[in-house]
């Protein structure tokens, strides 16, 4: 590794914090919280600073898919021109000892419209400064989004390029895996949902460390344990390893004291976070998951169905705390007939009437199917879950618009009890 840079001469960067569509706004936040101002752009946030910032970034998003990093921005309508231009970026700084090179090229609207051809340029201009133990045989892929792909930090180094209206930008992925992979989550139930669309829940709810928090559908239980994370204020990326760690620029100081002071800002243990789930499987999965993210003893993880969980809301006398449910509830696959489904929203509203106090947040593909909990509802975000479009409701309130006259809901309970 090349002598690190100290802080006062680390260049200044432009960075991006990528993000699923529809969740910039939450990263936005999560940047000015960690004292960064940003600007929201389709697809994630920009933001400029020094490699303390890129290691902050990787380190504490919970909602960001990936930071990547420009490394140019140029005019570009000839190969010559290209080749030209990248072979004066400051290759060296951002290449592994090691491992693999992807280049991902975007062309659009321009005279550059082969991205097979500009790859192999870019390519070229890498291979010419790349150290002997970089292997080079790659096949440039596709891609439009920043957010999307994934690589094993230490095996492969991505480079994103965009030539749009004959301007071309160039940059490197900084992180590596995409950051939902906390490195916690290794066993899944069925419908897994990503970590970083579970802490986006739990930030655009307005749950906070202190109030009761249930789901009562947790699966390998991301939303819980994103809970005590967030709760506990212990950073996301504390237990995995990040692309820049294998540059040659890489500044190990930097790092370890960014890291040190992450592990000092950590809360005691709390109470108050639950989940539960039908499946005995996903329960232990869920169990398992928590003793790797470090919060097992932070969490009440139970197999029982929904009906019981509800039930066992504790009430909220003193009224100073609300208690929040934050699921995702299934999308019908799994049931398989809507009825089911409105039966199953119709219940927890139900139940929830019963519960002064309680508010709820569900992720869903069906607005109106959620209304059958006739709880008044307002989205805070719309973004899409495994290829499916979703939105993220909240109720304003606790209580119900109307009672449930209908038996579905009784009769729902009933079964699952």
């Amino acid at each position: 590794m090349s002598t690190p840079r100290s802080r006062e001469s680390s260049p200044q960067f432009e960075l991006f914090a990528a993000t699923a569509p529809g969740l910039e706004s939450i990263a936005a936040g999560e940047l000015k919280a960690l004292g960064i101002k940003g600007r929201q752009e389709a697809g994630g946030v920009a933001f400029d600073g020094n490699l303390d910032r890129v290691y902050l970034a990787n380190l504490w998003l919970r909602t960001a898919s990936r930071v990547i990093l420009r490394l140019g921005r140029f005019h570009a309508s000839t190969f010559y021109e290209l080749e030209r231009r990248t072979k004066k970026l400051p290759w060296p700084d951002y290449l592994p000892e090691s491992g693999r090179i992807e280049v991902r090229v975007t062309c659009r609207k321009s005279r550059l419209y082969h991205s097979d051809a500009v790859a192999e340029r870019v390519l070229a201009a890498i291979a010419k400064v790349a150290p002997s133990g970089v292997d080079l045989r790659v096949s440039a892929s596709h891609g439009e989004g920043e957010e999307e792909g994934d690589a094993s930090p230490g095996q492969t180094q991505l480079f994103v390029v965009r030539i749009v209206d004959d301007q071309c930008e160039i940059s490197a992925d900084t992180s590596g895996e995409l950051l939902h992979r906390r490195g916690y989550r290794q066993e899944v139930a069925k419908a897994p949902l990503r970590e970083t669309l579970a802490a986006a829940m739990l930030l655009a709810s307005g749950w906070q460390r202190g109030d009761p928090l249930v789901d009562p559908m947790c699966g390998s239980g991301t939303i819980p344990i994103e809970g005590a994370l967030l709760g506990r204020r212990i950073a996301p990326g504390l237990r995995r390893a990040f692309q820049f760690m294998t540059w040659q620029s890489f500044d190990r100081q930097l790092w370890e004291n960014t890291v040190a002071k992450a592990r000092e800002a950590i809360l005691d243990s709390i109470s108050g976070i639950s989940g539960a789930d039908r499946d005995a499987g996903a329960i232990q999965a869920a169990t398992r998951n928590a003793a790797r993210a470090g919060v097992a003893t932070d969490l009440e993880l139970s197999e029982r169905p929904i009906s019981a969980s509800l039930t066992a809301l504790p009430d909220l006398i003193d009224g100073r705390k609300a208690g929040w449910i934050i699921s995702n509830p299934p999308y019908g696959v799994r049931l398989g007939e809507d009825a089911d489904l409105r039966d199953l929203y119709a219940a927890i509203g139900s139940a929830l009437s019963r519960k002064p106090g309680w508010r709820i947040a569900v992720l869903t593909p069906d607005s109106a199917m959620a209304r059958q909990m006739r709880v008044e509802l307002r989205s805070r975000f719309a973004t899409q879950n495994g290829g499916i479009p979703v939105n993220f409701l909240v109720s304003e309130k606790s209580g119900r618009i109307e009672p449930t006259t209908g038996k579905n809901a009784r009769n729902r309970l009933a079964s699952e009890a």
